[in-house]
């Protein structure tokens, strides 16, 4: 499973600026709260995933026998699509879940519910402090919150490193060290990145590890900094100095095919012991390696908010804050264990405790969600991010310089700011 869009929205914005403008509208009459209720959930991601919500939804159903809510499956290449064919028509779901930023796009523009106004300021403490700013609008309001989270790990095959004598890196300096020995003892293969290659999500991690942002903490764009060229020169650097492939290759991928060293998302750890039987008791995995400004990692996952078109407003946030619950995670995670999916809860404390990942695992998402940093959720970054990770793609294929590729890219966001 592909974590990509678990970020933010980087499609179709153009068109929900012309058409989603749903601000203003005449507010839907609610239904009595004493008669008996469905509730339709539009749930990004795949069957399985649905099918771990809805345990929580049935859970639900046991504590409020009048409301039966109905989890439905929406795939990523279309998701947003059909949101945004539902927020322009204002019929459809009464609770979605996507991307971290979604719902602040459609808040925006009155297709959500602020919850603010339904106690989900409660749920606050129990969040992951930088996964929370990134689902809070500009202006404060709370159109969604986390529903999950997702990381980046890097996993190693350990008979590899064994073989060159390297021990895991955990600095920049002792990531290219360890390629050029892993060459050096004849492995083809040192080194790849899956989620985020090419991409601003790739760049993001070295970027912030290097002191840098993309934006200033009042949404100035704030990429024509030394950090971010250091950050750039070093992360190009893994292509074309140290010959980390231009083509993506899945995680567990890679490593089957005699990768030895592969930075990729959580949801691969579930599965490469059951995929890749090969592979097993010849890899692990650690923190990907920290940079001179610590070991900040990407942190993406989906938010969960109620559509300001609902007849059941209440009863969905009801819901969503009933999301936080221990036994919901509970729930949720037992029915993940069962279909070995890699299910992070939205709760810092609960990644550890009641884990669908071994311990040592588990242990070592804790520490890279700790000192995480989500996407940005200021104005004009999704119209943005698409256009910005190529000027990053121009520095890695030698088409621009460091400098001038964040030049362009900043100026883009500039436009975009508003």
């Amino acid at each position: 499973m592909r974590r990509t869009m678990a970020a933010c929205s980087t499609v179709l914005l153009t068109v929900l600026s012309a058409a989603c403008a749903t601000s203003g509208q005449t507010q839907t009459k609610q239904a009595d709260q004493n008669a008996p209720a469905t509730l339709s959930f539009w749930s990004t991601g795949g069957d399985d995933e649905t099918a771990t919500f809805q345990k929580a939804a049935d859970l639900y159903h046991q504590k409020h026998p009048n409301v039966t809510i109905k989890v439905q499956t929406l795939s990523w290449s279309d998701a947003y699509a059909k949101l945004l064919a539902a927020a322009t028509s204002r019929s459809g779901p009464d609770i979605i879940s996507g991307g971290m930023t979604w719902t602040i796009q459609f808040g925006a523009r009155g297709a959500m519910v602020d919850l603010r106004k339904h106690g989900v300021d409660a749920l606050k403490a129990q969040a992951l402090p930088a996964q929370w700013e990134s689902a809070v609008s500009p202006d404060g309001s709370v159109y969604g919150v986390p529903l999950d989270m997702s990381t980046l790990a890097l996993y190693y095959r350990t008979d590899l490193l064994e073989k060159a004598k390297v021990e895991p890196p955990k600095t920049w300096d002792e990531l290219t060290a360890a390629i050029d020995k892993l060459k050096a003892a004849g492995v083809k293969k040192p080194y790849s990145q899956d989620w985020g290659n090419l991409d601003w999500i790739g760049y993001f991690n070295y970027l912030y590890q290097a002191g840098g942002s993309f934006y200033t903490p009042d949404c100035k764009p704030s990429l024509n900094t030394p950090q971010a060229e250091q950050a750039l020169k070093y992360w190009v650097d893994l292509y074309r100095k140290h010959g980390a492939p231009t083509a993506t290759v899945e995680g567990s991928d890679a490593l089957d095919t005699g990768t030895a060293m592969v930075v990729a998302g959580n949801w691969i750890a579930k599965g490469i012991d059951v995929n890749k039987p090969k592979l097993k008791d010849k890899w692990a995995m650690t923190t990907i390696p920290a940079g001179p400004s610590g070991p900040t990692a990407f942190i993406g996952g989906r938010a969960i908010g109620v559509t300001s078109f609902s007849k059941y407003v209440q009863t969905g946030a009801d819901f969503v804050n009933f999301m936080y619950s221990d036994e919901a995670v509970t729930a949720i995670a037992d029915e993940a264990r069962k279909r070995n999916i890699s299910y992070i809860p939205p709760r810092p404390d609960k990644i550890v405790d009641g884990s669908v990942f071994a311990p040592e695992q588990a242990k070592v998402f804790e520490a890279s969600i700790k000192t995480g940093k989500a996407a940005p959720g200021c104005p004009g970054w999704d119209e943005s991010a698409p256009d910005v990770a190529k000027q990053l793609q121009s520095a890695i294929l030698g088409k621009s310089d460091a400098k001038t590729a964040l030049a362009e890219a900043a100026k883009v966001m500039e436009r975009n700011a508003g």
